[in-house]
């Protein structure tokens, strides 16, 4: 009798089997026909905020986890640029980063407070014989001890370590080089020469002119120029004011694509309290410079209104001022300019030094005759500059001493005084005599050159204006 082999008994019964597989299929069609609310909520809203990466990155880790199962990461931008910083990540651990290979010959060294030549051949392994060796080569060659904190020097080196060349660039114009030869190193000096272009800069006055002209682009130096331009009408002491302005055509010397400094203004505009004044720089056939209006008028006068620039007038011209010291009323018949100690002080002409020392409560004082009719007075002197001495002869704007509080002085100051044929008057309302316009046989010379600048001035004045508009 043959046994047939027994089935095994179903794990559920038969009926629930079926009804298992029908609610599975209509779950999945439920599900592709329609997706989870949540999901799709999610994703409607990362898309609508795709403008915000702020918002998108701060979102919840479900969203994002939701949206790259419904869409995978390619409707998220930002996804792509985790998962790829992820995916980096990773390959960087798996794989370390191999850095580009140095060359081996050459070193770079910057100079750091303490630096000399010799601890800087140290860092770049070279014994301190090698010093004695570049420096006995060539007698130039010790300008390399010359160094400057920040410089860079750059080390060749030859395949079996001895050095071949040594650079440095002194500044933006020069560089200085050792190379070695035959006979030792050899000293090498190369100086760019730079192009001179013109710039324009335009400039409002909110506080003072100096931090007016540097938001401008203008130097120090270009803003004393500007300055000294306009020195003879404007006295930059007191006249100065809110919505001033000024506009500049200058030179700026550029080298290998960069400016590495400024030249001559060639023609300047100041607006002062309304009134305007224009300067154009004209060289005449005799190779002499000068400052003319647009209609040839100097702009040099025989005295300038201020001999200490930016300074701040303390107190004026009165011939019934209460003495700070002495206490008591007594004639102040000058100006006083308040400023730092040892501020430049400048001759406001040409003319002879009759006195140069001290003069009672004057302090440290320094005379001028101009001419047979002005004299000029500078007291409170902290020294004299080099070279200005009784007898001397200043030219104007020459520097011929210092603000100090010599004498009868409660702080550091300049005391200022004016006479004309002997007679004292008020340096800041006296009428400044004018200098020699242009000659007649250049005007047209002058014309010429002085016409596109004043144009360049213009143009640029209303490119600015229009696009400030926009």
């Amino acid at each position: 009798m043959t046994t047939e082999p027994s089935k095994a008994p179903p794990l559920y019964p038969k009926t629930h089997l079926l009804a298992a597989s029908g609610i599975a299929a209509l779950l999945s069609l439920a599900l592709l026909v329609f997706p989870s609310s949540d999901v799709e909520a999610k994703r409607t809203t990362l898309s609508l905020d795709l403008e915000s990466p702020v918002e998108q990155l701060t979102q919840d880790q479900d969203a994002s986890d939701a949206l790259q199962a419904t869409n995978g990461a390619a409707e998220s931008p930002f996804a792509q640029i985790e998962n790829s910083a992820e995916d980096t990540k990773e390959t960087a651990q798996a794989q370390p980063a191999v850095e580009a290979p140095k060359n081996p010959l050459h070193r770079e060294v910057i100079v750091a407070k303490g630096d000399t030549l010799s601890t800087l051949f140290e860092k770049v392994g070279l014994p301190a014989a090698t010093v004695n060796d570049v420096m006995a080569s060539d007698k130039q060659a010790k300008q390399f001890t010359q160094l400057k904190h920040g410089q860079k020097l750059e080390f060749e080196f030859t395949p079996d370590g001895q050095l071949n060349n040594l650079h440095s660039n002194v500044s933006d114009l020069e560089s200085i080089t050792l190379t070695k030869g035959a006979k030792g190193f050899a000293f090498n000096r190369v100086t760019t020469k730079p192009v001179m272009r013109s710039a324009y800069a335009h400039g409002v006055i909110n506080s003072s002119l100096s931090q007016s002209a540097a938001r401008a682009g203008l130097s120090h130096s270009m803003t004393m120029d500007m300055a000294s331009v306009f020195g003879y009408d404007i006295d930059f002491a007191q006249d100065i004011r809110q919505g001033d302005e000024f506009d500049v055509i200058y030179e700026q010397k550029v080298a290998n694509g960069k400016v590495v400094g400024t030249g001559n203004i060639l023609s300047a505009r100041f607006t002062n309290r309304g009134k305007t004044y224009t300067a154009v720089r004209y060289t005449n056939k005799q190779g002499n410079s000068s400052y003319y209006t647009a209609d040839g008028n100097s702009m040099r006068k025989a005295f300038i209104r201020t001999p200490v620039d930016f300074a701040r007038i303390s107190s004026r011209f009165s011939m019934g001022r209460k003495h700070p010291i002495l206490n008591k009323i007594r004639a102040h018949k000058g100006v006083d300019y308040a400023a730092p100690r040892g501020t430049p002080i400048k001759a406001a002409g040409d003319g002879k030094v009759l006195l140069a020392g001290r003069r009672g409560g004057y302090g440290n004082t320094v005379i001028i005759q101009h001419g047979a009719t002005y004299r000029t007075l500078y007291g409170h002197m902290q020294g004299f500059a080099k070279g200005v001495q009784t007898g001397s002869n200043v030219k104007q704007g020459q520097v011929i001493g210092y603000i100090g509080t010599t004498g009868l002085s409660t702080g550091p100051h300049l005391h200022y005084e004016f006479q004309v044929n002997g007679v004292h008057v008020d340096p800041l309302g006296q009428k400044l005599p004018m200098a020699d316009p242009i000659a007649k046989a250049e005007r047209a010379r002058f014309v010429q050159q002085s016409q596109p600048l004043m144009a360049r001035m213009d143009q640029e004045r209303t490119t600015l204006l229009a696009s400030a508009k926009r």
